[in-house]
């Protein structure tokens, strides 16, 4: 029982959805067939997208620093950091529903919620792709003029955003809000090398050519064992948080 509610809890939104198809089949079985289809288009897009948005974010996660996002992405990044945000937004590909576990991903390796407002936005309004085509249908002036504005008030919208929104209140995933663990590792990505084990023995080891971490607890010089092992890593997969 506890088990159902904990997935009915986590899974509300597609509940809702189920149970808005039941009536309109109940009480509009004309339009049933037909939601039933634009519903089975927009999976199979979906479906079609996702892997390969999911399979670039585990990359990125996996192999570019924490540190790097923070300083093309983090709060201290300044305009650069609001311009390179605005750039990955324009020349993105694919609909807007594939920006969010980017974000995801972003935001957990350090990304400000302001930059993270301007991908967003411009990923779903001024990506290069549209702007020909608006350019083409409507006019350059009215793609020109509606740009700018559209522009102005995108980092208008992350200022104030980040004014009342802080990473703090955004939900955290489930196993990192569970148990808070100083030292952890992802071993899909492990090469194998063995450094981080012959480096910090105390707290890394392999099993089966992959990396495993022994102990969490710490004592007086491991942070600087543990800290030269993430720098020696070559897939850059061990975290560290004192």
């Amino acid at each position: 029982m506890t088990f159902l509610k904990s997935q009915l809890k986590n899974n509300r939104f597609l509940m809702i959805v189920i149970l808005a198809y039941v009536a309109v089949g109940i009480f509009a079985p004309d339009k049933f067939l037909p939601s039933l289809g634009n519903t089975g288009y927009y999976v199979k897009e979906m479906l079609m997208i996702m892997p390969v948005i999911l399979l670039l974010t585990s990359l990125i996660s996996a192999w570019v620093p924490k540190e790097t996002i923070e300083n093309a992405f983090g709060k201290n990044s300044g305009i650069k950091g609001s311009l390179f945000a605005f750039l990955l937004g324009s020349f993105s590909a694919g609909p807007i529903y594939a920006a969010f576990p980017v974000c995801k991903m972003l935001l957990s390796k350090g990304a400000s919620i302001a930059n993270i407002v301007i991908i967003l936005s411009t990923w779903a309004v001024i990506k290069i792709p549209m702007l020909i085509t608006e350019s083409k249908f409507l006019g350059p002036e009215f793609m020109v003029v509606r740009w700018i504005l559209t522009t102005v008030a995108i980092f208008l919208m992350g200022y104030i955003t980040s004014r009342f929104v802080k990473p703090e209140d955004l939900p955290a995933d489930d196993e990192a809000a569970a148990v808070y663990d100083p030292l952890s590792l992802n071993p899909d990505y492990c090469v194998g090398c063995g450094l981080c084990a012959k480096i910090a023995p105390s707290h890394f080891k392999m099993v089966a050519k992959k990396a495993s971490i022994i102990s969490q607890t710490l004592s007086p010089g491991d942070g600087l064992a543990i800290k030269d092992a993430m720098a020696k890593c070559p897939s850059q997969i061990i975290r560290f948080q004192p």
